[in-house]
């Protein structure tokens, strides 16, 4: 994907020393055995030699155009083939895909496409001196070793920066969280500078409240955390109360991040396919299955006695257990439903303290992943596209003056007589025997 670096930068102390000052690729040139990227961008990666993981070439083929397929009719695929979409989404959606699958699932092309130049005018906007600030000190953290974001000039962070300066101006009352950072990046490396829309969804419709400045919907997420262990992990749960360690020392990373700092690489966009189809319920399962790959045995807890060595076990997992099909199989395996879910959270809503800051979270915001995003997108459009009728004034011409009818003369007269009567035949009534039983043509008027 990119070239090598230059023979300037080949010491690997150096490598370790700065990593936010080597050159992008566009700005260095020379091959060094050093500087060689893996199929995922990053310089000297594990990804860089083929081994185990990787598909067949036919099986990938027959991955991708089940995925072009689905993506020609995607307004028909969502509608009535969603299952088949969550499938290929849990199978991994085809690293030359993700650029056009990603933005279908989470919405973003609808996003673009009402607002077409508002990403734009924000990016050309000049941004609040606080926020650029403290973006700018962030930027050099956010993969330091991914060929895109090695150069503070190079076209990675530059993007970066815009992307994240155009959503504190598009919402400047939550403006930035550095969680948002490692996002974006992600985005990046797969989107265009579009990703912003990506990035939006994500924020305010996968994970509302996340990300702004009180954070109580993280907080909520917390607790909901703690009673799913309790649930499913007794024995986990009881141990990391005796070491004193609280969701809140290792979730915000988790779940604020979208596991992009704590899992490999390939490991991480299997997660985010499955995220952006099924929604937040991905980020417990994927928790869970960390906890349990941790400090599921005896023989784990009791090498971690205190709440450093547990916050350790989380952190040093064996990679072989964290390979994407491995570990993805067993998230999958996970008994927690959306319906049990949403459960838990009314639950923990109710306990939950009145927050300081007077904002309470708000959980029915969060939509249940790609489906309901899509369903809400649509039921939006019709609404928007049915205006309002607007009343016509119809002016009818004048009728002409016509002679006033005379009414005819009926007193006395039956309507059977009054036929006969105009036609001209001379004929008489028939005789009533009693006016009660007189039939209906002899009835008067």
């Amino acid at each position: 994907m990119a070239q090598a670096l230059g023979e300037d930068l080949v010491q690997a102390s150096e490598l370790q020393d700065d990593s936010s000052s080597l050159g992008s690729d566009s700005e260095l040139s020379g091959p060094s055995p050093y500087r060689q990227a893996d199929r995922y961008g990053f310089i000297g990666g594990s990804s860089a030699e083929p081994g185990t993981g990787h598909l067949p070439a036919d099986l990938i083929r027959q991955r991708e155009m089940k995925w072009v397929e689905m993506t020609a009719h995607w307004e028909k695929t969502m509608s009535r083939r969603y299952k088949k979409v969550k499938v290929q989404c849990r199978k991994g959606i085809p690293s030359a895909l993700r650029a056009r699958c990603w933005p279908l699932l989470c919405g973003a092309h609808v996003c673009q496409k009402n607002s077409p130049s508002t990403y734009q005018e924000l990016a050309e906007a000049p941004g609040d001196p606080q926020w650029m600030e403290t973006i700018g000190r962030d930027l050099h953290r956010q993969f330091p070793l991914h060929e895109m974001f090695v150069s503070p000039q190079g076209h990675g962070q530059q993007g970066l920066l815009q992307v994240l300066k155009a959503y504190t101006l598009y919402r400047p009352e939550q403006g930035y969280c550095q969680a948002q950072g490692p996002v974006a990046a992600v985005l990046l490396m797969h989107l265009p500078p579009e990703a912003f829309w990506c990035l939006v969804q994500i924020c305010e419709v996968y994970l509302p409240g996340y990300y702004g400045p009180h954070m109580e919907a993280v907080r909520l997420d917390a607790e909901v955390f703690m009673a799913l262990l309790r649930r499913l992990l007794p024995r986990v749960h009881k141990h990391l109360q005796q070491v004193g360690v609280g969701p809140l020392l290792y979730l915000p990373e988790w779940f604020l991040c979208l596991f992009a700092r704590s899992l490999p690489f390939p490991t991480v966009l299997r997660v985010w396919d499955a995220f952006l189809s099924e929604g937040a319920k991905v980020l417990f399962r994927v928790g869970l299955t960390l906890m349990r790959l941790a400090l599921g045995t005896t023989e784990q807890r009791e090498a971690c006695p205190g709440l450093l060595e547990t916050l350790g076990a989380l952190r040093s997992i064996p990679p072989a257990q964290l390979q994407e099909d491995i570990f993805m199989s067993q998230v999958h395996s996970v008994a927690l439903s959306e319906r049990d879910l949403q459960r838990e959270v009314k639950v923990q809503l109710a306990l939950l303290p009145e927050p300081a800051s007077g904002l309470p979270p708000r959980p029915q915001a969060r939509l249940p992943g790609a489906q309901a995003v899509f369903e809400a997108q649509q039921l939006a459009g019709a609404q928007g596209s049915a205006k309002p009728e607007v009343p016509r004034i119809v002016v009818q011409p004048p009728e002409e003056a016509r002679p006033p009818r005379r009414k005819p003369q009926t007193r006395g007269k039956t309507f059977h007589g009054l036929l006969t009567r105009v036609r001209g035949v001379p004929t008489e009534a028939p005789p009533r025997s009693h006016r009660g039983s007189a039939s209906f043509l002899d009835t008067r008027f």
